[in-house]
């Protein structure tokens, strides 16, 4: 072994860029394959509860540093606030 982190290389989910990660390092998002979002996210961009047969089969895509760092500046912008701890919310 050399020591160095193992680095992969895949497509950023959000911007599609190809970067090169460390796997056990890198910032990823649940997706369904199927629907290609999030679970419990709808095609007009809201909440429901995700079903759990969308979360069995959702996989972690990696996410590039530049869109988390985007992610950070336009929510410190919006003055965002995080809607739930944890968990999304099951139901309205």
């Amino acid at each position: 072994m050399t020591g160095e982190p193992a680095t992969t290389t895949g497509r950023c989910y959000a911007c599609k860029s190809t970067f090169s990660f460390d796997p056990q390092k890198v910032e990823t998002m649940l997706v369904d394959p199927e629907t290609n979002r999030p679970p419990g996210i709808t095609a007009l961009g809201t909440l429901r509860p995700a079903l759990p047969d969308a979360v069995a089969r959702s996989i972690d895509e990696p996410i590039c540093p530049e869109c988390i760092e985007k992610a950070r500046r336009i929510t410190k912008t919006l003055n965002l606030q995080q809607q739930w701890d944890g968990e999304p919310p099951t139901s309205n």
